[in-house]
């Protein structure tokens, strides 16, 4: 008798039972990064460097007229490295002032950025070149110039197509500032 109602309270216990089913929240998707490699730059331009061989240059569709500014597209990746080149002297194109122009398209981030880091260092080509880290949900997560001060001035940003959280960009943004380094390093001013 004691097993008979044992059982039906045992089964009304099971169907009492409520699931408290979450769906799982949203993951994002694994990032397959390839092994770093470069290429050497080729064409007419007044510097020679390396770049990423994960990456295609392309002329810079801001301003056509400028010749030396190049896009290297990350087309996996949905980002671009902006490169613009000055030759000092020309025009407003006095160190101070592409310094200084540098300095400000970097600070307009402070409102976004939780910190810049800025370093600077001098390339094995004997280059001086400033470096800025940016964190937080910024449109740049990294910025450089190399110059010799007194004829060339290259300026580098990365920008992505995307308006992803950096933490899941993360990865990606990492494996192209070790590119970026390398082309920094690289970097080497042609007097034509």
């Amino acid at each position: 008798m004691k097993k008979m109602l044992a059982l039906p309270l045992i089964l009304m216990g099971l169907a009492s039972c409520e699931n408290n089913w979450l769906p799982k929240p949203t993951g994002y998707n694994k990032i397959d990064l390839p092994q770093h490699s470069f290429k050497n730059l080729e064409g007419d331009y007044p510097y020679r460097l390396d770049y990423s061989a994960s990456s295609q240059v392309e002329p810079d569709s801001f301003n056509l007229s400028e010749k030396a500014w190049i896009n290297l597209n990350y087309r996996d990746f949905g980002a671009k490295v902006h490169l613009t080149y000055k030759k000092i002297g020309e025009g407003k194109g006095d160190f101070e002032t592409l310094s200084s122009d540098a300095f400000k398209l970097t600070a307009k981030h402070q409102i976004k950025a939780y910190g810049i880091e800025e370093g600077v260092l001098v390339t094995p080509n004997g280059y001086t070149a400033v470096v800025a880290e940016l964190s937080g949900e910024v449109p740049t997560q990294f910025q450089f110039f190399v110059t010799d001060s007194t004829e060339h001035f290259l300026r580098g940003a990365l920008y992505f197509n995307t308006a992803m959280k950096n933490d899941s960009l993360a990865p990606v943004i990492e494996y192209i500032k070790i590119d970026m380094t390398h082309l920094m390093n690289s970097v080497e001013f042609l007097d034509k």
